[in-house]
């Protein structure tokens, strides 16, 4: 299917490695070209190298860290013209609620909650005056189905999602579209640390952590980063402009609600 986005430029945060990188794959294979962002030069302009080669499109990188000022400034410096911006950042530590300080309360709000708000508010009014734009915000399966560990992120991304149903709404008829991707367990990194660390609090090896996770996936395995950066490219779509306001859950039939 030709998506009807190539010649479009897009902003993809955090794409260095993991569901970022994905995602920026995803649509360079479509034509689009791309401003990436990541803290690490080095790995940011690796990723982009990899990209141009493989796609042949025009990859812009940036080494900015996307949770501050600075780096928002720098990114969107670097795109002032988005029409898909891809929302994502690293999540905050994992632990027990009670451990938690209110620095790293507001850490997690100001990461995974406003430096998203921030770029959106950066692109929106020129996507608007063009009449196209394709929002697509990585947050969390645990924003459907909370995880005990995971109380920083899931809190701070259920703000943004609750951000991004009324945003949606006000946009929606300047053909500018926001959802939400929210993943279970892909194999990135930050997944295999989470496995490394209920592994060391099982007292077991990796190997029988991951296994013991494998078991409780109906899709009787973890998804694959390739998969994710698919469901992102359709979202940036022009065949998507129908769809504002949703969370699309990626879990390999992990949560067992309907709605």
């Amino acid at each position: 299917m030709d998506l009807g986005i190539k010649g479009r430029h897009a902003i993809v945060c955090a794409a260095s490695k993991g569901l970022g990188r994905a995602c920026a794959a995803a649509l360079a294979r479509e034509g689009v070209s791309l401003t990436i962002a990541a803290r690490t030069a080095a790995d940011t302009e690796a990723a982009a190298e990899e990209i141009r080669q493989t796609h042949g499109v025009v990859v812009t990188a940036v080494a900015a860290d996307v949770t501050t000022p600075a780096g928002r400034a720098a990114i969107l410096a670097a795109a002032p013209q988005a029409d898909i911006l891809v929302n994502n950042a690293g999540g905050p530590p994992r632990g027990d609620f009670r451990s938690f300080t209110a620095e790293q309360w507001m850490a997690a709000v100001n990461d995974n909650m406003v430096a998203a708000i921030e770029m959106i508010r950066g692109v929106i009014d020129g996507m608007i005056e063009r009449r196209f734009g394709r929002i697509v915000n990585i947050t969390s399966s645990t924003v459907k189905g909370p995880v005990a560990d995971l109380s920083l992120s899931t809190a701070a991304r259920s703000g943004l999602t609750g951000y991004v149903g009324g945003v949606a709404r006000q946009v929606a008829r300047h053909n500018v579209t926001m959802n939400n991707l929210l993943p279970g367990p892909f194999e990135t990194d930050r997944f295999r640390g989470g496995v490394t660390s209920r592994a060391k609090a099982a007292g077991i090896g990796f190997a029988e952590q991951l296994e013991r996770q494998r078991a409780t996936m109906p899709a009787g395995r973890f998804g694959d980063p390739s998969e994710f950066g698919d469901a992102c490219a359709y979202l940036c779509s022009r065949q998507a402009g129908f769809i504002t306001g949703q969370n699309l859950l990626l879990d390999g039939g992990q949560f067992p609600g309907v709605f």
